[in-house]
């Protein structure tokens, strides 16, 4: 059986980090009215990579356990609803 690759760390493609520097650009200038270079856009894209992925990862799976044992306990109480009483 082949070992499971381990998920030290999660990569954004670069056309997500291309989007998400984007975003950064336009809330600068949206919101705080700044203009904000290519260097600091790339930057705060990595530290949100580095930082906040890792959490939304967690988060994300955390939800998929929680969606997918509630689909086992209705699996669970579907199966008994098949029961033909004995009597």
């Amino acid at each position: 059986m082949k070992k499971r690759d381990s998920l030290s760390q999660i990569k954004l493609s670069d056309q997500q980090k291309e989007a998400l520097m984007e975003e950064i650009r336009a809330f600068y200038l949206d919101v705080r009215g700044e203009e904000i270079g290519m260097i600091q856009q790339m930057q705060l894209a990595e530290l949100f990579e580095e930082k906040l992925a890792p959490i939304i990862y967690n988060r994300a799976l955390d939800d998929a356990k929680r969606w997918f044992s509630q689909m086992l306990d209705n699996l669970d109480s579907d199966y008994y609803t098949l029961y033909k009483n004995e009597n």
